[in-house]
Formats: structure tokens, C-alpha cells, sequence
């Protein structure tokens, strides 16, 4: 680590001084930076790096993306932050680079004043501010590689197994107020390689002799460029920075998707810029980062606090699909576990031998992994040593054909006791969790709850956890429980748990499926979205709408973070024309869903007894595993988005990598009870291809080779069999 800890104060930092403060390389700033290429097409070469500027007095985050500067004297505050790729700066004006509330009292981490026009920010500004407050005093600057969050533990295919490089700064403040000595906060900024993407996240560290209470940590405040104008409405009414997309690891909503499920995301609006548009001074222009409810915590004496981690993500346009491919390669990078998509089946099991048939079948199908679903016979809650040597054995046979075992359970949804369950702070009584009754998890149920399973799963050697709950940050008015004090740290506190567990599993080669929105947090995978009761409609109905969930749910996640469903047997009610068993009596309908599925990169649970029940449909089961596995990497690459399924016409994606040797992969599907012929216009701008492609379908012994027009398109003239589907290879 190059480390700069030398104590300084605001009076004693003169240029000179700065300049011996600040060990990195020279910044040298011109007016013409080379625009760079396509980074979602042509990888960056350029390294996050991190300067200073000739005098001193400036650190610069810098990765031919992004950058990103801070006036580190006479304090700090961000006065640039730029999207290289199309020049947007983002910034308008400074602010705290945080914000404490410690006790009830309010504290500003950094900061400078001065400025007085709060529409731009001019450089030569910066040189007249002064500091903002005295709360914490700056006393030191580090910086050191990209460590990776999570020490993770893959045991499962994975399309991306390194983990991010890139740089890391650190701010180090400790408090000035009396009230407050004793405390030290480290504010830490990742800057990723080939991305350009920022993480912010901070810690608190209490040196002193007395806990304080930590109301709220506010981890980032940006004063950034307005989206838009509009001499009267309200924030609400408003469009916010769309420059700019944020995600952080605090999201729960159950909604399958981020911005629903988004906690921490605040747009506020600034008075103190009397220059903008809106006659009320309401235009959302200022972003803080800070969960509604948390962390509510006492910081013991010795005991360290950490932040969310905010990952900014500069965005060059407005292009719905290009959005959700950059957002889709910060999750490829930053939680390389996400790209790991074992092929499993969700197994309804009575005993032991049908787990051992299951096994038998998977190896002879490709099948990689046995999830035992809900409602079957595995209690991963039952630690005895009969139970875990049970499944000890069990899953020594599955390993023993290369074979993964895991299991579903139930957190959520149930009632344990007046003693261990969420007290609703309205009534005083167990209840209004988010589905009515629940756990706690800092009760002494839910502690020893992640304790059981920790030790199952270490026991039995299982490799997969498919966790039901808990759900969107359940709040608890307990003072008994001995995972929280009290309603203020009760939400913060149990989602420590949960992260501690999901964080468990990461780094000890465990695949989770988990119910909500952990990503970051070291889950592999959630649903993808789709009504349960839809699953006992017909299985015309259900293949449509399958295609629409998976075109759906593909925008922002990529296919390998959502699973979808194929119930074999009966599901949410329904009759003989929702189910596939007999499978052999609808081989038809089998082979297209798991077509729509693996062809899109998905996994779905195929939930029931067995995989096939004839020779007939094991080597269907095995044809179309085989078809996959062969076109794996491109079917898990990014998905564009042709044309949504709608009944009435051709539907398809188009999946893209300008890396592989493969390019595209293109699938499309006919619902109609006639064969279709269509010209349809193919966008290749992803696959990096440029000027012709080679079309390919290795079954129909069909090539075409076709010239990209101006908009790296090509105009395919293709026919699709009667409810059925083609596809082509793309070179």
C-alpha cells in the first residue's frame, strides 16, 4: 500500500506541503483526451490509475472512462466528475463528501464553501473556497490495489471467473468535536478497470471509551447537473440524473428488480442554487446515498462500522438497451459470481432412492446440480447426527457422479414463537412483517437458524442453498432480542445476519438462490419474474408466457441471475393440459420450454420426480443439454432484445459477444399453427462485427454470408416452422 499517514492541519498545508503529502504520479492535463472506444464493444486497455496534480493540491481517479477529482486542501470535496466517453461533466457544485448523524447531532465529513453560483463550477474557483466545517479534520491519504470484496469460492460453471481489478483511494478523518473523540472515518473510492464505474462506501471506527449512537451515515452527497428543466413542478414530477445510474447493496422490495427494490436512493433538492430554473427552488438536483431505516446502531468502543457500498455507474445515453448492457457488465465484473449458471433440477423427493434415481439421471442427462425443492424430504434445520449423516451420504453419491446437492428452506412465512418472532412496533405484539408473521433474525431463533444451516451444509457437504426469505427488511420492536438492541438497529442488525450468511456461503463454494435483491452480497441468483398461479394455465399459455418473463427480465439482468420455472407436475392447481407428465405424452412441449429457456441463457426449475420416463425422453433431455453445453458461453452472454412475444408474430433475442468466436446467437420463435416467412432486421452492433456476417445453422447445413449496412444491421430473411422456432450461429 503506498500510504501518506502524516498528520497535518489546515493552517500548515502549503503547496509544498501538499506536494510531499501526496506520493502519486504527476497528473498532467491536457486539452485533448483521446475519446475512447466502445468500451461494451472494444475492451478499454487503459488502468484505473490514481494522480495528483502538479502542485499538490488535487488527487485525480482516472480510467480513460472515468474521472473523477478532489481539492484536498484546506479540505476535501469533489470538483470534477466526468464521463470520458462523451465528455458530460456531472458535477454542478461541491458538497460534504458525508454526512453523520452521531447522537442525535449532525456531523459534515469534508466539504468546502465559497461557491456562489451553484448552476457550473469553474476550476479557478476552487482556489478561493475554504473548509466547510471542523467536524473531522483530514489526516490522512492512501491508496492500494482493488481488493476484492468477497474471497469467493466458485464450484459451478462461470462465464467470468476473475475477480475486478482496479485502484483504491482513502480518505482518512478523524473527529475534531469533543463530544465525538475518538472516532475515525475512512472514506474508501474503488475505480474499476475497464468500467466507468466508481464504489463509495466508508467506515466508522470508534477509538474511544464510550459507544456513540450512530442515527444515520450519509456515504455520498453529490450536488450533479439537473436532467431537465421546469419552471414549476415538483421533485417527483421530475426526471432525475440519468447520466448517472446508482445501485448500492441495501435493496429488498421481493420485486425481482433493482429499482423497485432500492432503499438508499434519495434525490433532494437545493435551495441554495438560485440560479436554476424551477421557481420554488424543486428541482432534484442533489443525490444522497443513506438506507431509510438504518443502521440505528450503538458503535461500541473497538467496534467498526461499514457503510453500504454505492457503485456509480456513468451512463453515455438514454438507449434502453445499451443502459441495461452497461449495467449487466458491472454485475459480470464487480460480482463475477453472478456469472456462474449450474444446470439443475428442483427435485420433489419422498426418500432417499428417489434422491439417488434423480442423481442417476442428472449424470446421465449433463445435468450439474439437485436442487430438493420445497416440499420435499431434506430439514437442513434438523442438525442431529443421524439427519446429517443421512445426507452426508446422499450427497458423497451425487459428488461421486460430479453431481451438486443442495436444498430449499423456509425462513419466512412462519410463525416460531411469541419469544423469537417480529414484533410490530404498532402493536407490541408479534406481526406485521411482510408477510404477516416472521422470525427475527437477531432472535435467538434466527441466530441459531444461520448457525444450523452453516453447520448442515458443512457437514453434509451440500452445495447449494435456496433461501425463502427473510423478506424486504423486516423491522422489530424487541428489546430482548440478543441480535439487536430495539426497533432503531433492529433492521440494520438482521440484515447484517443475512448478509453474513450469504457472504458464508460465497466464500465456501455454495450456489444461493435467494428471494431478493443480495447480488452484491455474494447471492448467485433470483427469480427472474413471474406470476406462481400462471403456472397451472396451459402449456400454450405457459410458453408464451415464459418468452415474455425471460425478454422481461433480461433488460438489467443478465441471464445467468434469474431462473425461471417448468413445474412437471401440478403446480398452483390446473389441469391435464398444464403439466408435462407423462413427459413422454407431450415431448413436444418439454423440448420447447427447455429450448426458450437454456436457448435464452436461463435456468428454470424443472420441478417434479424425474427428468424423462422412457428412453425416448432421456435422449431428448440429453439432445438438448447437448445443444447447450456446446453454445454455452454465447447463451449466457448479453441478451438483445428483438421483438417481445405477443401471440400474433414472430418473437427473438439476439445474445452477443464480440469476444468469442461465435459472435451472436440467434433464436427466434413462431407461435402461430402456420409456418412464417419474414424479412427481419438484425442489429450486430454488439457483436463488434463491422462490415459482413456469417450466418449459420449447423442442423438446416445452412450459411449465409451478409453485408452490415450503415447501422450495423443485416436483413435476414428467414422461415419458422408452424409453433416452432429456428435458430442461426452468428460469425
Amino acid at each position: 500500500m503506498i500510504a501518506i499517514r502524516l498528520l497535518f492541519f489546515m493552517a500548515l498545508a502549503s503547496t509544498a506541503q501538499a506536494q510531499n503529502m501526496v506520493s502519486f504520479p504527476i497528473w498532467f492535463d491536457t486539452l485533448e483526451q483521446p475519446v475512447p472506444a466502445d468500451w461494451l464493444v472494444t475492451p478499454v486497455v487503459e488502468k484505473a490509475e490514481i494522480y495528483r496534480s502538479a502542485d499538490g493540491r488535487d488527487v485525480i481517479l482516472h480510467n480513460g472512462l472515468l474521472q473523477r477529482t478532489f481539492r484536498i486542501v484546506p479540505d476535501v470535496a469533489c470538483t470534477d466528475f466526468k464521463n470520458l466517453s462523451n465528455g458530460q461533466q456531472l458535477l454542478r457544485a461541491v458538497s460534504p463528501e458525508a454526512r453523520l448523524v452521531i447522537d442525535g447531532k449532525t456531523y459534515q465529513v469534508g466539504g468546502l464553501k465559497g461557491q456562489t453560483e451553484k448552476a457550473y463550477l469553474r476550476p479557478e474557483w476552487v482556489d478561493d473556497f475554504t473548509a466547510l466545517a471542523t467536524d473531522f479534520k483530514l489526516t490522512g491519504v492512501e491508496s492500494e490495489p482493488l481488493q476484492p470484496f468477497l474471497n469467493w469460492q466458485p464450484k459451478t460453471w462461470v462465464a467470468n471467473p476473475n475477480q475486478p481489478s482496479g485502484q483504491t483511494l482513502v480518505f482518512t478523518y478523524e473527529a475534531v468535536a469533543p463530544e465525538i473523540a475518538g472516532l475515525e472515518v475512512r472514506i474508501f473510492y474503488e475505480l474499476y478497470d475497464g468500467l466507468p464505474l466508481l464504489v463509495k462506501w466508508l467506515s466508522v471506527e470508534n477509538r474511544g471509551p464510550k459507544p456513540v449512537k450512530l442515527n444515520q451515515v450519509v456515504n455520498e452527497i453529490l450536488a450533479v447537473v439537473e436532467e431537465e428543466s421546469a419552471v414549476v413542478g415538483k421533485p417527483a414530477q421530475m426526471k432525475k440524473q440519468h447520466g448517472l445510474y446508482v445501485e448500492t447493496n441495501f435493496a429488498f422490495n421481493n420485486a425481482m428488480r433493482y429499482d423497485i427494490s432500492d432503499q438508499t436512493t434519495h434525490w433532494k433538492t437545493d435551495s441554495s442554487y438560485t440560479s436554476q430554473v424551477n421557481y420554488n427552488y424543486e428541482t432534484p438536483c442533489v443525490l444522497e446515498i443513506y438506507p431509510n431505516k438504518s443502521p440505528g446502531i450503538e458503535l461500541q468502543p473497538g467496534e467498526t462500522f461499514r457503510s453500504v457500498r454505492t457503485h456509480e455507474l456513468l451512463q453515455d445515453g438514454y438507449d434502453r438497451e445499451r443502459r441495461g448492457l452497461a449495467i449487466r457488465r458491472m454485475y459480470r465484473t464487480v460480482a463475477p459470481w453472478t456469472t456462474q449458471n449450474p444446470i439443475f433440477m428442483h427435485l420433489i423427493s419422498e426418500n432417499d432412492r428417489q434422491v439417488r434415481d434423480i442423481v442417476d439421471q442428472c449424470a446421465e442427462t449433463g445435468y450439474e446440480g439437485i436442487i430438493l425443492s420445497f416440499g420435499s424430504h431434506c430439514n437442513m434445520e434438523d442438525t442431529s447426527a443421524a439427519n446429517v449423516r443421512r445426507w452426508k451420504s446422499l450427497a458423497d453419491y451425487a459428488h461421486s457422479k460430479n453431481i451438486l446437492l443442495g436444498s430449499y428452506a423456509l425462513f419466512s412465512s412462519r410463525r416460531i414463537s411469541d419469544e423469537d418472532d417480529v414484533i410490530d412496533p404498532k402493536t407490541g405484539r408479534p406481526g406485521g412483517a411482510f408477510f404477516g408473521n416472521a422470525p427475527c433474525f437477531g432472535s435467538r431463533w434466527g441466530i441459531g437458524f444461520a448457525e444450523k444451516l452453516k453447520f448442515f451444509i458443512r457437514e453434509t457437504g451440500f452445495d447449494i442453498f435456496e433461501n425463502d426469505g427473510p423478506y424486504p427488511g423486516d423491522v422489530c420492536a424487541s428489546t430482548t432480542h440478543p441480535g439487536h438492541k430495539n426497533l432503531d438497529d433492529s433492521q440494520w442488525r438482521q440484515m447484517d445476519r443475512q448478509k453474513d450468511l450469504y457472504h458464508w456461503c460465497n466464500e465456501n463454494g455454495v450456489y444461493v438462490n435467494a428471494p431478493d435483491w443480495y447480488f452484491f452480497d455474494g447471492t448467485n441468483k433470483i427469480a427472474i419474474g413471474y406470476r406462481e398461479v400462471n403456472f397451472s394455465l396451459s402449456r400454450e399459455q405457459q410458453k408464451i408466457l415464459n418468452r415474455q418473463n425471460i425478454f422481461d427480465g433480461t433488460w438489467e439482468k443478465t441471464p445467468s441471475m434469474g431462473w425461471g420455472f417448468v413445474p412437471l407436475t401440478r403446480y398452483q392447481g390446473g389441469g391435464p393440459e398444464a403439466v408435462l407428465e407423462p413427459l413422454h405424452e407431450h415431448l413436444r412441449d418439454y423440448e420447447q420450454l427447455m429450448v426458450q429457456y437454456y436457448g435464452a441463457g436461463v435456468q428454470a426449475c424443472y420441478r417434479g420426480p424425474r427428468l424423462y420416463d422412457t428412453e425416448t425422453t432421456k435422449r431428448l433431455v440429453q439432445r438438448t443439454i447437448a445443444w447447450y453445453k456446446k453454445y454455452r458461453d454465447i447463451l449466457n452472454s448479453d441478451i438483445i432484445h428483438l421483438r417481445r412475444a405477443d401471440g400474433r408474430d414472430w418473437d427473438g433475442i439476439l445474445h452477443v459477444n464480440p469476444t468469442l468466436e461465435t459472435k451472436g446467437f440467434l433464436l427466434l420463435y413462431n407461435p402461430l399453427e402456420t409456418p412464417i416467412t419474414r424479412i427481419i432486421r438484425v442489429p450486430l452492433y454488439y457483436t463488434g462485427l463491422e462490415d459482413t456476417a456469417v450466418i449459420f445453422n449447423p442442423e438446416l447445413l445452412e450459411e449465409r454470408v451478409i453485408k452490415l449496412n450503415r447501422n450495423y444491421e443485416i436483413e435476414l430473411r428467414v422461415t419458422i416452422p408452424a409453433e416452432g422456432w429456428v435458430w442461426y450461429e452468428v460469425r
